[in-house]
């Protein structure tokens, strides 16, 4: 109810000003959604805070803004009556015929009465991020999930957005790893694929451990890091077989969970790393410290009480993740042909690395790179858990992998289905059952995770993730698949009418819930909070639900028919959209 909404609050301001014209500032009229049904669709809470400057009770100031209202005829032609509650609350009621007339335009809409936005800028989503010559494991399920359905929100408004992928390819590790292999493995470094993945992963181990316990192996990877950085075509080679085949692994998994990503790893920025530092020095924000070069933050200090360094050269002269970083946030910000031209940049990392990115952000800014109206923004989440409370691990005390645990999911979905599909004497084709398996046992792991506050922790039990009931993607899956059986019994979804005409309450309900799907959608890409969409999609099947219940569609009188109808294919419509920016695709039968 976006666009009434807007005329609502620009009629409540006209009517506040002419009820008080003594106030000279821009009054509020606080419009917002109703808090509960029985309130209506809207509530202005603005003559709460009039009451101290007009001296006046609130309840008084709301009956002066009412009068305004009722005396204006495009407002009356918008809302019932409007009602004073509680203090000074005044709730709105819009007009069920211009609600079926709102309704009606989403019909034709793909888009579904969500607007673009005006003067679109290029936003920066940075997500996922693996590390070369390790394997994706849960903790990268998060970052990854999250990053990808904000891009598709912030997308479909019509944002140009950049999905990057700061994967970890430069840096210690690589001196360590080429070190490790050139003794124990020298093929790995001439031919692509010598070494599968899972035992880079263990090569990667055996290197760390020899690193952490070995001085000369410590001695030699140094100086293999430097060889590297100095353009070594050697090192340089084996470096790009290394990122290459990690690459294509990662590339597995992300096309399995449907994800688009631009990999611009750290080592782009490599170039970038010195006039990080000339920038700082220029603004005189550089400072030595026991031979570091660093940044002191301003407002955070250490246990000492002295104020934190964020250290962008260290005391051996090499540069870390804040030096890249910080590089990334002066090219993404700058103007093409020098940068991104972004004027939104959202890192999608986990909780741990506030602090960093905080302090990087207030360094970055007080260095004068972040242009003005340019939003810098840390889109932190917490731990995957087990059903224990404690983080999720394998029994035997590992990480668990990404792949597997996505294996784990979609045979699960489908030992489901098999059990369903006997208890219910059906019989499908093999086809049918993979399709359906991997369609549901993906989409529950990701709803699983995008329906919480990414903020907190969240505990993962398959057993909860793939139910048929409660806030699930298997459930909101199945609401679609009803409305597909609708049609398939010869409900004509295609139906469109302007006449729209309900009168059963539980019809209304499902009108007012599916008009406030615009609202959600630029609530996320403000909020940037997921699972906000999630809680709009299980509220929408549930409303929905209730109605299918309760009211004859395919047996309804032929003069109600279309109108329900009508219900049924934008419930669809929206579920199948909604869900597709969190992307989860639908199914047509389960």
């Amino acid at each position: 109810m976006l666009s009434l909404s807007h005329i609502l609050d620009e009629q409540l301001q006209a009517a506040m000003q002419r009820a008080f014209p003594e106030v000279e500032a821009v009054l509020d009229p606080q419009l917002a959604p109703a808090s509960k049904p029985e309130f209506g669709d809207f509530q202005a809470n603005g003559a709460l805070p009039l009451a101290k400057p007009l001296r006046q009770a609130p309840r008084q100031i709301a009956a002066a803004v009412v009068e305004q209202l009722q005396a204006d005829v495009v407002f009356k032609e918008l809302c019932l009556k409007p009602q004073i509650a509680g203090p000074g609350f005044i709730n709105l009621t819009i007009r069920p015929e211009r609600l079926a007339v709102e309704l009606a335009s989403r019909l034709g809409d793909s888009r579904l009465g969500v607007p673009e936005v005006e003067n679109a800028a290029p936003v920066v989503v940075d997500f996922s991020s693996p590390n070369i010559a390790k394997e994706m494991h849960v903790g990268h399920l998060r970052s990854t999930i999250i990053g990808d359905s904000l891009a598709r929100v912030l997308e479909f408004r019509g944002h140009p957005v950049l999905r990057l992928n700061h994967v970890g390819d430069w840096g210690t590790q690589f001196g360590m790893l080429i070190t490790h292999l050139k003794q124990v493995a020298p093929d790995a470094l001439e031919t692509a694929d010598a070494v599968d993945l899972g035992d880079l992963v263990a090569f990667y181990r055996e290197a760390k451990k020899r690193f952490d316990d070995d001085e000369a192996f410590q001695t030699t990877s140094r100086e293999e890091v430097v060889k590297l950085q100095g353009g070594d075509p050697v090192s340089l080679k084996a470096w790009g077989l290394l990122c290459d085949q990690s690459r294509r692994e990662f590339q597995k998994l992300y096309d399995r969970l449907d994800i688009r990503l631009d990999e611009r790893g750290e080592s782009f920025y490599n170039s970038f790393l010195p006039a990080v530092l000339e920038g700082l020095d220029q603004v005189g924000l550089l400072v030595s410290d026991d031979g570091a070069q660093c940044v002191f933050l301003e407002g955070v200090s250490g246990k000492d009480g002295k104020p934190l360094p964020v250290i962008v050269r260290k005391s051996d002269g090499g540069f870390n993740y804040a030096t890249t970083d910080l590089a990334a946030i002066r090219y993404r910000f700058a103007v093409d042909p020098d940068g991104d031209g972004a004027r939104r940049v959202i890192y999608v990392t986990d909780a741990g690395q506030a602090n960093h990115f905080a302090g990087v952000f207030q360094v970055a800014g007080r260095a004068g790179w972040i242009p003005e109206g340019g939003r810098l923004e840390h889109v932190p989440f917490g731990l995957v858990q087990g059903e224990d409370g404690k983080k999720l691990k394998t029994r035997a005390g590992d990480t668990v992998r990404l792949r597997d645990l996505l294996d784990e999911a979609v045979e699960r979905a489908e030992a489901d289905l098999r059990t369903r599909l006997e208890a219910e004497e059906r019989s499908e084709p093999e086809e049918f059952i993979s399709h359906v398996a991997g369609t549901v046992g993906l989409a529950a792991v990701k709803y699983a995770d995008l329906s919480q506050n990414r903020i907190t922790n969240y505990q993962f039990s398959f057993d909860r993730m793939l139910a048929l009931q409660g806030n699930t993607a298997p459930y909101l899956l199945y609401a679609v698949v009803r409305i597909a059986g609708i049609a398939r019994k010869g409900g004509d979804l295609d139906v469109s009418t302007a006449q729209l005409q309900f009168s059963e309450p539980q019809e209304w309900a499902l009108v007012r819930e599916l008009l406030k799907f615009d609202a959600v959608i630029v609530e996320v890409e403000e909020e940037l909070l997921p699972n906000r969409l999630c809680s709009y999609l299980f509220e929408l099947s549930q409303v929905f639900n209730r109605f299918y219940d309760q009211v004859p569609v395919l047996k309804a009188d032929s003069e109600v028919l279309p109108s329900r109808l009508a219900l049924c294919r934008l419930t669809a419509d929206t579920l199948r959209l909604g869900l597709g920016l969190l992307g989860i695709p639908t199914l047509e039968r389960m």
